[in-house]
């Protein structure tokens, strides 16, 4: 591969932009890897610079649900394209793209769209803290919610791919508000609330973990956060940029029948296209500006494009077979590499909520971003160089988690699983 296309424009890339990338993950040095230069996509599958085709399941890390270039996004966007592309004044389309997920989402009532997760958490925590007029802000190890100096403490995603554990340029005080527990500890979240819960603005947790990994919530977790943050007066905030539209209809909140008080979207609400979004109960976001005291802003917010991407997307969705066909995909996907792994005895445990799923190399249930460190990260390392060899592309990080999308065959699948299991014949 050293005379690889991808890896000449990596040289060149590394000049220019701090380690290559724009964004962390996709350096690949966690696998002992150089990152491949995508150059197009279509459905199910990705090609590199170099012409070599894969089965993706990183899907844009998730927003595109539908497969690339959809033809109900492309449509869309090439009518947007014939008025332009930015105005910074209000158009139709962000009203639309705001009601199609306020009739999803019961816990939506009004809804502010920004231009990423980051954005969107940032906003939902500056919220829960202006509406309560208190400083606390509780998030869970392991959960990442962008890179807002506020929320990355212990936060999984990149920073644990990396190994680090929070970042120098964030000081101690803007942090000394936050507090990071252990995601899934029923009783150690009852213990801090009984203590402080009069001082917590907000709690904020993705609902099914995502960047430590694809970590589902246990029985009563949930309901206990639902309980205590309603009984102390706190702002329960769902993050649900990674679920939100993915793992159900009506999102993680309405699998699990959680309401919480804040929601923060992203990913598949955008078709593809950079967008995020934050939205629940009027009285709570009434407290934005203009209406309210609590600012926030974005040139670009609501910018035509994106809404335009994710009202397709959206539109796609509507009908509940989609998400039965996705689960049976993601079901199908996963049950396979288990399969593969018992056959030649490899310890792995796998999951899915919906079309989310992820996979560690450990014969250990894992619930929390403690177990999630224990797994065999060489062997995964081994595991990823191996199905990219296959033509097989995965997310470059065992602290990640997989999807499926629409565009997936049968075909795909299975050859993903044949693959799978020669490549874990080898571990």
């Amino acid at each position: 591969m050293s005379n690889s296309k991808s890896d000449k424009l990596f040289n060149e890339a590394k000049c220019v932009i701090p380690g290559g990338v724009n964004s962390p993950v996709r350096a690949c040095g966690s696998v002992g890897g150089q990152p491949l230069f995508i150059q197009r996509g279509d459905k199910a599958k990705i090609w590199d610079v170099d012409g070599n085709a894969y089965i993706d399941y990183v899907l844009s890390w998730g927003p595109l649900i539908l497969g690339h270039r959809h033809p109900a996004v492309i449509k869309k966007l090439e009518q947007i394209l014939e008025s332009g592309t930015s105005f910074g004044a209000p158009t139709e389309l962000e009203t639309i793209l705001a009601q199609l997920v306020i009739d999803r989402v019961p816990s939506v009532e009004k809804i502010r769209m920004v231009n990423s997760g980051t954005e969107a958490t940032m906003s939902a925590v500056r919220l829960a803290r202006g509406y309560t007029k208190r400083d606390v802000i509780i998030k869970f190890d392991g959960c990442y919610h962008g890179h807002a100096d506020t929320l990355l403490v212990a936060a999984g995603s990149g920073v644990a791919t990396l190994g680090i554990p929070g970042s120098p340029g964030v000081p101690e005080k803007v942090i000394e508000n936050t507090l990071s527990l252990t995601f899934n500890d029923v009783d150690e979240f009852i213990r801090v609330m009984e203590k402080i819960g009069d001082q917590v603005a907000g709690v904020i947790l993705e609902p099914v973990a995502g960047n430590m990994g694809m970590v589902k919530p246990v029985n009563g977790f949930l309901e206990t956060l639902r309980e205590y943050t309603s009984k102390y007066g706190a702002v329960l905030i769902f993050d649900e940029v990674m679920t939100g539209f993915r793992v159900a209809k009506d999102s993680a909140q309405g699998l699990f029948g959680i309401t919480p008080d804040l929601s923060c979207f992203g990913k598949v609400i955008g078709g593809g296209l950079p967008v995020g979004a934050y939205g629940g109960q009027k009285d709570i976001m009434n407290c934005i500006a203009p209406e309210g005291s609590v600012y926030q802003a974005g040139t670009l917010s609501g910018n035509p494009l994106a809404m335009a991407a994710g009202i397709a997307t959206l539109q796609e969705l509507e009908n509940d077979e989609v998400y039965t066909l996705l689960e049976a995909k993601t079901k199908q996907f996963i049950t396979g590499l288990q399969h593969a792994a018992d056959a030649n005895n490899i310890p792995l445990k796998t999951g899915h909520v919906g079309s989310m799923a992820g996979f560690f190399f450990t014969d250990a249930d894992v619930s929390n971003f403690d177990d999630a460190k224990k797994c065999d990260l060489k062997r995964f390392a081994k595991f990823y160089r191996g199905m990219l060899e296959k033509g097989i592309y995965l997310a470059p990080s065992q602290f990640e988690a997989c999807f499926v999308s629409i565009a997936h065959t049968n075909e795909d699948i299975e050859k993903t699983i044949t693959e799978a299991n020669e490549i874990m014949a080898g571990l």
